[in-house]
């Protein structure tokens, strides 16, 4: 298990801050948090469940049904930067789900984790409707680390340690750079890889992007990919 060797809030928010050539301070304002999503590429959200503060409760409001679909994925990856723009730009920003369609989210007995760095990046993939199912296909979409949804959820409980193959996964899935989520977590690859490619950034704000958007408007973006790869 992680508790042990997972810091305070303080301290995990000030190591995202070192990364980035940021000091901080606590408890963190607004201001900060969103100077410090800009330059790291996390949401402000995620950086609100590493501080352990409040997320607010329009943020896990989801058709659970719904979520970033590995079609939609694919076809996102497989589109030239123009097409990306398109589908993220002029639709995937423009859709509303309709009022009462979305509910609360309510994590499962599974879904309950113990104090870790898995729990916390198992979180930040829950807010943008991601479950452990969708967050494994999504991730060997994105980042080529194909691995079972029980060994997702296995990293979020601390069952399996979150090693570097892990992390080049997670970072992809949220389009954020791995030596972000290294010095988070104090995971370290032992080679430095390249940066994460413009269609893996672009399709992980896509998946931010439609986190509340229903099935069915899942369906039909995704059928828009589907238009946008034939031109």
């Amino acid at each position: 298990m992680e508790p042990s060797t997972y810091p305070e809030p303080d301290v995990r928010l000030a190591r995202l801050a070192g990364a980035v050539g940021l000091s901080v301070t606590w408890p963190p304002t607004d201001e900060l948090l969103d100077v410090l999503a800009e330059r790291t590429g996390l949401r402000t959200h995620d950086l609100l469940l590493v501080a352990d503060l409040p997320v607010p409760e329009t943020a896990w409001l989801f058709d659970e049904t719904a979520g970033a679909s590995s079609s939609l994925v694919s076809r996102s990856l497989a589109l030239p930067e123009a097409g990306r723009r398109l589908l993220l730009r002029d639709r995937a920003r423009s859709m509303t789900a309709p009022a009462g369609t979305l509910t609360p989210w309510e994590p499962r007995p599974h879904e309950q984790y113990p104090p870790g760095f898995g729990s916390l990046l198992l979180r930040m993939l829950a807010l943008r409707n991601l479950n452990w199912s969708g967050a494994a296909k999504v991730m060997c979409l994105m980042s080529g680390v194909c691995k079972a949804a029980s060994t997702i959820g296995a990293v979020g409980r601390g069952a399996k340690p979150l090693d570097a193959e892990m992390l080049d996964g997670f970072a992809a899935t949220l389009g954020v750079p791995v030596a972000v989520l290294a010095a988070l977590t104090g995971v370290h690859r032992s080679v430095a890889g390249p940066a994460l490619a413009p269609e893996v950034v672009d399709t992980a704000t896509l998946a931010w992007e439609v986190r509340h958007l229903t099935r069915d408007q899942e369906s039909r973006l995704t059928e828009y990919a589907k238009a946008l790869g034939r031109e």
